[in-house]
């Protein structure tokens, strides 16, 4: 019998004959409207849903869906599924994470080089048949601080150290041991050991508000900072503020707390550099990150172990 799979994601529509093609019946909603209207037409045959951390599954759409087992995140983060709810329900969550870490890493790295050089701005001058010469500062031999060493982190981290001769620094939940860069107890201690600072953390409770203005004016005038983890792990506002003052060098983000709404502030400032977060795009990666999703339905619905599960909270009494 075949099993139906509500399709959320935007980005992917080349790839999912990986997951039609081991007899899933797609539906295909990446639009609110067409998400609602899926949920309210086909929510009785559902089984599966495919999303996205920011796109996320609620707890309402999760109750308007009798039938559904199985929900699967591509990426790491998850922060927008409810994931009590699907506890509640014996819903199993599966995420991606690391399929995409060497597109986001490289994404990373291209937003920091972007930045610190002025690439944007001087080919915008170029254009403009100005030609600038601007003295800016060098990435090698530089430190560099990575905000949650997982599977992104260690990508960039193999980067700029074997790449670029940089020192890395991290901070995590916990140190590690299996790698020799320098941890640090707290983001703040870790913003003021660094000349750029990356964050590469997933969303959430456990990490929102990690970068604020303390540890903005760690990191300093001379620094910079990437974040292509969550927008919700920086206080926007201390941000803004921050890069206004130049008490930071400036910013570049590939994420924002409401996404697709960014900031006109962050926009009309002349130090940050800005993409729709797409660090996580790349053919390699879509196609990974499908096939991952087509495993993990494949495992589950053959009564097996899932690859990659989400750990849920208690069910509530």
């Amino acid at each position: 019998m075949t099993t139906t799979v509500l399709v959320l994601v935007e980005t992917i529509n080349e790839y999912l004959p990986i997951i039609e093609s081991n007899d899933f019946h797609v539906i295909l909603a990446p639009t609110p409207a067409e998400r609602a209207q899926a949920i309210k037409a086909h929510g009785g045959q559902i089984k599966a849903v495919l999303t996205r951390g920011p796109l996320g599954l609620y707890a309402e759409e999760i109750a308007a869906l009798p039938l559904l087992e199985i929900i699967c995140v591509i990426g790491a983060g998850y922060e927008h599924v409810d994931l009590q709810a699907a506890s509640n329900r014996g819903i199993v969550v599966t995420n991606g994470a690391g399929v995409n870490a060497p597109s986001v890493a490289d994404h990373a790295m291209a937003l920091l080089l972007s930045l610190v050089r002025g690439i944007p701005q001087t080919d915008a001058a170029v254009r403009h048949g100005e030609w600038p010469k601007v003295m800016r500062p060098s990435l090698g031999g530089k430190q560099l601080g990575i905000l949650g060493l997982g599977a992104v982190g260690l990508e960039i981290a193999k980067r700029a150290a074997l790449g670029f001769g940089m020192q890395v620094s991290y901070h995590n939940r916990q140190p590690r041991d299996d790698v020799d860069y320098i941890y640090c107890s707290t983001a703040v201690e870790l913003a003021h050991t660094s000349d750029f600072l990356i964050l590469a953390t997933p969303g959430g409770p456990g990490t929102r508000h990690l970068i604020d203005r303390h540890a903005l004016d760690a990191l300093g005038p001379n620094g910079y900072l990437v974040n292509i983890g969550r927008g919700s792990v920086v206080v926007t506002a201390d941000l803004v503020a921050a890069l206004e003052q130049r008490r930071i060098g400036g910013a570049a983000l590939d994420v924002f707390d409401d996404e697709p709404k960014v900031p006109d502030a962050l926009k009309r400032l002349s130090n940050t550099v800005l993409t729709s977060h797409v660090a996580g795009l790349s053919p390699e990666a879509a196609h990974d990150t499908v096939q991952r999703v087509a495993d993990n339905l494949l495992e589950y619905f053959a009564g097996r172990p899932v690859l990659t599960p989400v750990a849920l909270p208690p069910p509530e009494k």
